[in-house]
């Protein structure tokens, strides 16, 4: 009697079957797998390909200014720091479209409602967000027009600049009054700041009084709250419901602002949520207006990994040394040489400090200057010739210690 072995595969052969050994059956589950695993592979790289093309063209590019500036390419500063970066971001307080109507009639111009010159330094270790004040009485070239001709050179208020010649004058008025090469620019309006706001789930900030603004339909208590996108524009344009109503209130304002929106991007909360991540470039890509060289979400990558590690005691705002204009105390001017003296230390891609202003006495006195190193004091309008300055015929920087200016950095706590 022969006795009938198994076969390995667990089948009698001689009852018939067909043996299925076990490697067999794990090279067809492991083929199935591969195939369902690249095409999960190929969805999310089709999905990613579509999503990157998505943002990539909500930006628009602002051809114009392109044009404008390079006609008139030989007037402007040159560059003395290579690798570092200056940024023009401008708030426009256009009404037209249907997310700014409601701010108020559009009468088909607008004018920059925020200006900030952002220097990102060639080591990327430190970020200083300069606000140049709407109210500065400044030398404004004669620019293109957006009915094609060309506005007079005046001596007027800054913001006049955006209304004439948009961006281009914008950027050519900045460059007179600094010095600064300005690599690149940014244009918001109203209604693409709320959606950037609201994409991030709202911004923190404390106010040390109740709020209330019938022109900036506001209303906020006392205290640390959290402020979504329409909560968020009423607080950075609010002006005459807090403190003494100026100008500078409010830059200082926006800038307490703009530190606490760097500290909730550089959250895990943002950068590591996709959930939180894309509707915040979605918004971003599509409510930014931009030169050229940024109007790609690389370029607008490249733009923010330089901002993206930077600790948040480095990322400094401040606003440039100004006082009340003599002619009219409703407008500015600047306080030299401390103006003088920060557009040099940006021009040459060195460092500057900020610190807190102090408390303010009941009788406010006349504006002092920030610091006392830099350049010779002014005679008449303009800063005696800095012989370290290239931008001045000078030659190389000389080392000099760093100088403070009141400011705050993003991580400074704004419950004080």
């Amino acid at each position: 009697m022969t006795k009938s072995g198994g076969t390995p595969g667990g089948l009698d052969a001689a009852a018939g079957g067909s043996p299925r050994p076990p490697h067999s059956r794990r090279r067809r589950l492991l083929r199935w797998i591969g195939l369902g695993v690249a095409f999960l592979v190929l969805a999310g790289a089709a999905t990613g390909w579509w999503l990157y093309n998505k943002l990539d063209g909500n930006i628009t590019e602002d051809t114009s200014a392109a044009a404008e500036l390079r006609r008139y390419e030989r007037e402007r500063p040159a560059h003395f720091a290579a690798g570092a970066q200056n940024i023009l971001l401008i708030g426009s307080d256009s009404r037209s479209g249907s997310d700014n109507a409601r701010y108020g009639q559009d009468q088909g111009t607008q004018r920059s409602d925020t200006t900030i010159l952002l220097h990102l330094p060639a080591d990327r270790r430190s970020t200083t967000a300069v606000s140049i004040p709407r109210d500065l009485m400044a030398e404004i070239p004669a620019c293109l027009k957006a009915d094609g001709s060309r506005s007079d050179e005046r001596f007027s208020q800054f913001n006049w600049a955006f209304q004439w010649g948009g961006a281009a004058c914008t950027i050519r008025t900045v460059e007179k009054i600094t010095g600064i090469r300005v690599d690149h620019h940014m244009v918001i309006d109203f209604g693409g700041f709320k959606k950037m706001v609201d994409a991030i789930g709202g911004v923190e900030v404390c106010l040390k009084e109740p709020m209330n603004d019938s022109e900036a339909k506001l209303r906020l208590p006392a205290g640390r709250q959290t402020l979504q996108g329409e909560q968020a524009l009423g607080f950075v344009r609010a002006r005459y419901s807090l403190g003494n109503g100026s100008d500078t209130e409010r830059m200082e304002r926006q800038q307490q602002f703009l530190g606490s929106l760097v500290r909730k991007v550089q959250s895990n909360g943002v950068l590591l949520n996709p959930g939180r991540l894309y509707p915040l470039l979605d918004a971003a890509t599509s409510s930014v207006t931009t030169d050229p060289a940024l109007a790609s979400l690389r370029g607008l990558y490249e733009l923010a990994r330089g901002i993206r590690d930077t600790p948040t005691d480095r990322v400094m705002f401040l606003t440039v040394p100004r006082k009340p204009y003599a002619a009219d105390p409703n407008r500015d001017e600047l306080v030299e040489p401390d103006a003088a003296r920060l557009f040099r230390q940006l021009r040459m891609d060195l460092p500057v400090t900020v610190t807190p202003p102090p408390p303010e006495p009941e009788q406010k006195p006349e504006p002092k200057p920030v610091s006392t190193i830099g350049p010779a004091p002014v005679t008449g309008t303009a800063a005696a010739a800095d012989p370290t300055d290239p931008a001045e015929g000078g030659t190389t920087p000389a080392p000099v210690p760093v100088p403070t200016f009141t400011g705050t950095t993003a991580g400074t706590a704004d419950c004080r």
